[in-house]
């Protein structure tokens, strides 16, 4: 009986062992049977930027790896298929599949999206990335983003750099100063300076020219750009987010086969939004190392008096804040307190 009992078993597990290889072979076969789709992959930073390295050129490949070669995906860096504000309007028209957008560029467009632009907000990009992904997607990314397929959100938290030191938001008054995005050019207009509004390839060019007194920006891309040749003074305080989209043309997403789709949605994720945030974040951070050691650079430091006092002066950006997203149908109130308990539940909020 026993010897009878134990040949039913292995026999028993002989034809799973099996049924699991033929569904193995027969996803296989599926994978293998996708059609080849090449999606051109857009975006407006130099080729050699960190983020390329740390976020897009990874995306890509494993995009490639996970599709088992049948997506193939193509980066066109540098503004080679259209002019940085316009990348996610490119994804909805079809003009690239995959872009990679700042909705700041737009200002006023993305008013839900926009409340990540709000000074002060983030304390670390890893953190600020999975949060602000998280809380969009959770709904509002359909409502706002619903003419592109949202793949995920991240940030990069950047600084003032400046001509000459600034300490006191009073100083600001009669500069002009290129702001990240919408909100920081309101900051910049509501502490009295004059923004000046161009993209971050042609940043350098307007300091050079005297066009601009100062910038904010990221600290490692002051050096990627070579701003530093041109801006000496780095104000050491968590200013602002620039909060970045991937978006997908949705109608390159609906041709693909549902395991090439299952590829995609795994690579559309808060995990990856986490991943790109963290790896670029880090990597922009240790600029400000990198400036603090450069001869004729000075980081200039701020008291928490003076912290408290560049907070007071961006209050009145959070009450206008607050009374856009409502046009959209949403609790702006609640919007915002839903996305400051993400930012504490991530260690990330300043």
């Amino acid at each position: 009986m026993i010897k009878g009992h134990s040949r039913s078993i292995a026999r028993r597990h002989a034809l799973a062992a099996s049924l699991t290889a033929a569904l193995a072979l027969a996803a296989g076969a599926a994978l293998a049977q996708d059609k080849p789709v090449e999606l051109k992959f857009a975006h407006w930073l130099p080729a050699t930027h960190p983020l390329a390295k740390l976020g897009f050129e990874p995306w890509a490949k494993s995009v490639e790896a996970a599709s088992k070669g049948s997506i193939k995906v193509t980066i066109y860096p540098a503004q080679q298929l259209g002019k940085a504000p316009n990348h996610y309007d490119m994804a909805r028209d079809g003009i690239a599949d995959v872009t990679w957008a700042n909705p700041g560029y737009q200002a006023e467009r993305f008013p839900i999206f926009g409340v990540s632009e709000l000074p002060f907000l983030f304390s670390n990009p890893a953190g600020g990335s999975k949060s602000l992904d998280a809380w969009y997607r959770s709904g509002y990314a359909a409502k706002e983003m619903k003419d592109v397929h949202f793949c995920f959100a991240h940030i990069h938290i950047g600084a003032l750099h400046s001509k000459k030191p600034i300490t006191d938001p009073a100083q600001i008054k009669g500069m002009k100063i290129r702001p990240a995005h919408g909100t920081m050019a309101q900051y910049v207009t509501l502490l009295g300076g004059t923004s000046v509004q161009v993209s971050a390839p042609e940043s350098r060019d307007a300091l050079e020219k005297g066009v601009a007194d100062a910038i904010t920006f990221p600290w490692h891309s002051i050096l990627t750009f070579g701003i530093d040749k041109v801006v000496k003074y780095h104000t050491d305080m968590r200013l602002y987010a620039a909060t970045f989209a991937w978006t997908m043309n949705p109608g390159t997403y609906a041709k693909l086969s549902a395991s090439q789709k299952k590829v995609i949605d795994e690579h559309c994720s808060n995990e990856w939004a986490a991943r790109v945030g963290r790896d670029w974040g880090n990597d922009e951070d240790s600029g400000q190392d990198k400036l603090a050691k450069t001869p004729g650079h000075t980081i200039v430091k701020v008291t928490d008096g003076q912290l408290n006092a560049w907070r007071k002066a961006a209050e009145p950006l959070t009450e206008a804040w607050l009374k856009k997203p409502n046009n959209s149908g949403i609790d702006a109130k609640e919007a915002l307190e839903s996305f400051r308990k993400t930012l504490k539940a991530n260690n990330a909020a300043y």
